[in-house]
């Protein structure tokens, strides 16, 4: 009976699991495949255009950035390596990939300046609307303001002209507004 029990519950694990999702290793982040010098250069792509940044998230760029960061402590380090083993410069150099990782962080940059700009203009723009609104409700209140002075102090006053509507111009206020 109890195998019975066991083998319906097969495959589950009562253990919780406990492995990290970022493990954080240390100085071995700083060599290449656990090299201090790699045997061999390993081919890159291009760097990172920035009309393909624009596309990235606020997340996917810092991701990026950081992973860029890694990789040009990466290349310095190995740089500092080949400069202690006196390596020449012509047999081992990473100045591409250094040049690569430089150009994609600063292309970085330039789109969140962009985006920061982008947002400044987007503000200042939304204040003078609000601005504008507020000057257009001072003006209409100023001006009913003056059309109830004009009634509170003439007894007659056609509708007409004064409030835009349909009656007819010989239609008149019978009890004026009284000002205080």
């Amino acid at each position: 009976m109890l195998n019975l029990f066991k083998n319906s519950f097969k495959g589950i694990s009562i253990r919780k699991q406990t492995k990290p999702a970022f493990q954080a290793r240390g100085i071995e982040e700083f060599f290449e495949n656990g090299q201090a010098l790699p045997t061999k250069q390993i081919p890159t792509g291009h760097a990172w255009r920035a009309n393909h940044l624009r596309k990235k998230s606020w997340e996917d760029l810092q991701k990026l950035w950081f992973v860029l960061l890694k990789e040009r402590n990466l290349l310095a380090t190995q740089k500092a390596e080949a400069r202690r083993n006196k390596i020449p410069a012509h047999f081992f150099s990473n100045e591409d990939r250094i040049g690569k990782c430089k150009q994609s962080m600063a292309r970085i940059k330039f789109v969140l300046n962009e985006r920061r700009l982008a947002y400044a203009n987007y503000v200042k723009l939304e204040r003078e609307k609000n601005k504008n609104m507020l000057l257009e409700e001072k003006k209409d209140k100023r001006i009913r303001d003056q059309k109830q002075h004009a009634l509170g102090v003439n007894d007659t006053i056609t509708l007409k002209n004064d409030l835009n509507t349909e009656k007819s111009p010989t239609q008149t206020i019978a009890d004026p507004v009284k000002r205080e």
